[in-house]
């Protein structure tokens, strides 16, 4: 009887660790995904930095504003 219910805790204990493996990887994939999508945004704020510039250059150049 005991042996029964140490083979039973051994067989949940092995679907524990698969699951863990399991979410660990997916948790990887989640870690490189938002490094990636933050990469992307500080990408994203250097090109608006760069129109901003531009546009306040045009502004300037044709007098819509005071230098």
């Amino acid at each position: 009887m005991i042996l029964g219910h140490l083979r039973a805790l051994r067989a949940g204990q092995a679907a524990v660790r698969a699951d863990l493996g399991e979410m660990k990887l997916r948790l990887g994939n989640v870690e490189k995904e938002l490094g990636h999508l933050h990469s992307m945004v500080s990408e994203q704020s250097v090109r608006i930095d760069r129109l901003a510039n531009r546009v306040e250059r045009i502004e300037i150049r044709t007098e819509l504003v005071s230098p």
